[in-house]
């Protein structure tokens, strides 16, 4: 019995495997470079091709961060960004071995780290990173993002539905 409990406290709270985490961030890099590549195939730069009335396929390059965030910064910003994408992925698998039992935490950590990683291999590859997926209403357009991107966005999703469910848990 207290063998049985002191394995339940273990996968709970951390000393598990990194493997299923590193999975999932392996798929988002793995889908997130493909569709660049195709991307960078198919279509000229800047050159929209609708598929609805709200969403195109277009290529772009994003030399900053989120929302063209410091895109004209001199150059810089390539390796700032690079940097900070590095210690998040290494922050984050310090984080998952030692939480690996939290299930959402542990996906949305890797969904993060997953696209850290798909854009810090942009960087390092060509100087900025690939967007193509733009939606659109009329002639306003949201900032073109990637697969990276998605990841990071659900994943950071997923931590706030955990902390939102493990602080009602608490109560």
């Amino acid at each position: 019995m207290a063998r049985s409990m002191a394995k339940q406290t273990t996968s709970k709270t951390g000393g598990g495997s990194l493997a299923p985490w590193i999975g999932v961030a392996l798929i988002v890099i793995l889908f997130d470079q493909l569709t660049k590549i195709a991307v960078q195939k198919v279509f000229a730069y800047g050159e929209p091709h609708p598929l609805t009335p709200f969403f195109n396929l277009i290529l772009v390059y994003n030399k900053g961060a989120a929302f063209s965030f410091l895109a004209m910064a001199g150059g810089w910003q390539r390796w700032a960004f690079t940097a900070l994408g590095v210690v998040a992925a290494v922050v984050i698998c310090y984080l998952l071995k030692k939480h690996s039992g939290q299930r959402l935490f542990c996906t949305a950590l890797a969904l993060i780290m997953g696209g850290a990683i798909g854009n810090v291999i942009d960087r390092l590859m060509y100087g900025h990173v690939i967007d193509f997926l733009d939606f659109h209403l009329n002639a306003w357009h949201f900032p073109a993002f990637n697969i990276a991107d998605s990841g990071i966005t659900v994943g950071a999703v997923l931590l706030i539905l955990d902390e939102l469910r493990r602080v009602r848990g608490s109560r």
